[in-house]
């Protein structure tokens, strides 16, 4: 498996015969001349893993890619002519070159006067998860673990007991673009100096391909 960090959230992950773009949103960049695509998932509807406007210029360059997403941004992307399918926890996504199933149903709480969205993770390849905005631990092992780093919903000790709770061989940071320069370092060394013993937590320049 190789997976190619973007931005933010945004991830290109390339296994088998897969070749998936994971979040593409407003922080993230480089994803927009991607082809090749076989297929498009999206955790939920905040533009910063969404953005929908440039969604449309990759659908232009991959024409008939399968796009997934949450039953609410689903429903968006249709008003916005996108074929998009929406799916759920315990679904299984055919045709995508690699196995993909469907975890979990909604957005970590922000604050309670705020709604909850739909967001849905995925886990890709029986290795890689992708929570989107969220702190799921699935029913099954992870060997390779998206990390939310930092967000409005969560403290650095959320992420580090996920972190733990979760127990991957391997981690990455995503959800970076809400910190600074200082405060990034800050939460990636905490990260990986309080994560599970025995995990490997990697932190590739943007564009760098990491391969599993």
């Amino acid at each position: 498996m190789q997976i190619t960090r973007l931005g933010h959230s945004c991830l290109l992950v390339e296994d088998d015969n897969a070749r998936l773009l994971i979040d593409p949103g407003t922080y993230s960049h480089g994803f927009e001349t991607l082809t090749g695509l076989t297929g498009i998932l999206v955790t939920h509807q905040h533009p910063d893993h969404l953005d929908r406007s440039r969604l449309g210029e990759v659908l232009a360059k991959n024409p008939g890619v399968a796009l997934y997403t949450d039953p609410q941004t689903a429903a968006m992307l249709q008003t916005d002519g996108m074929a998009a399918v929406a799916v759920a926890a315990g679904d299984t996504l055919p045709d995508l070159g690699t196995h993909v199933s469907v975890h979990g149903h909604d957005h970590a709480v922000i604050h309670c006067d705020l709604p909850v969205v739909d967001n849905v993770s995925y886990l890709i390849g029986g290795r890689l998860l992708h929570p989107g905005d969220a702190l799921l631990v699935p029913q099954t092992p992870v060997e390779i673990l998206a990390l939310p780093a930092a967000a409005p919903w969560m403290a650095v000790k959320e992420a580090v007991d996920y972190h733990r709770t979760v127990s991957a061989a391997h981690a990455f940071p995503i959800h970076t673009s809400v910190l600074s320069d200082g405060g990034l370092e800050l939460h990636l060394r905490l990260l990986e100096n309080l994560g599970p013993d025995g995990c490997a937590f990697h932190n590739p320049e943007h564009g760098q391909a990491m391969q599993f």
